[in-house]
């Protein structure tokens, strides 16, 4: 027996996740005291992810996630060339007041982390594809061979 496929995520999702939701499985993962830290990091993680993500996955991104944060991903113009993995961490580093490397890391993981399970895995395969070898650690998975 095969696993059920799902539609392409070019369109609108059977359900939307909350802001609750979100905000609730990133303070979880990232093990952050406040409720409002995890919003923080989250804004700012998605606002800087609305930067590289493009085309329809940035359009059905945006549908998936509630308002909030589509706001944040719609918030950013498009850069001209996704950064690397290292070099978004990077920039969510630069965006975040004391943040090092490694806790620019955890924040960005502990965003990104939690997207697939909330926003299916076929939508998170799609925005892979448009970003640099090296993200799909980012979202929690190993990226074991080069993509093509």
């Amino acid at each position: 027996m095969t696993a059920p496929t799902m539609p392409p995520l070019t369109t609108t999702p059977a359900r939307t996740v909350t802001w609750t939701e979100l905000i609730t499985a990133v303070q979880r993962a990232g093990q952050y005291p406040t409720r409002t830290e995890a919003e923080r990091i989250t804004r700012t993680v998605l606002s800087a992810l609305g930067r590289h993500v493009t085309g329809d996955e940035r359009v059905a991104l945006a549908q998936a996630l509630p308002e909030e944060a589509a706001r944040a991903i719609a918030s950013e113009i498009p850069a001209p060339h996704p950064l690397t993995a290292p070099e978004f961490v990077e920039a969510v580093a630069d965006r975040t007041a004391g943040a090092t490397p490694a806790t620019a890391r955890w924040d960005v993981s502990s965003v990104l982390g939690v997207l697939p399970p909330l926003l299916g895995e076929t939508l998170v395969d799609d925005v892979l594809r448009q970003l640099p070898q090296g993200y799909a650690l980012l979202f929690g998975r190993a990226e074991l061979v080069p993509r093509p």
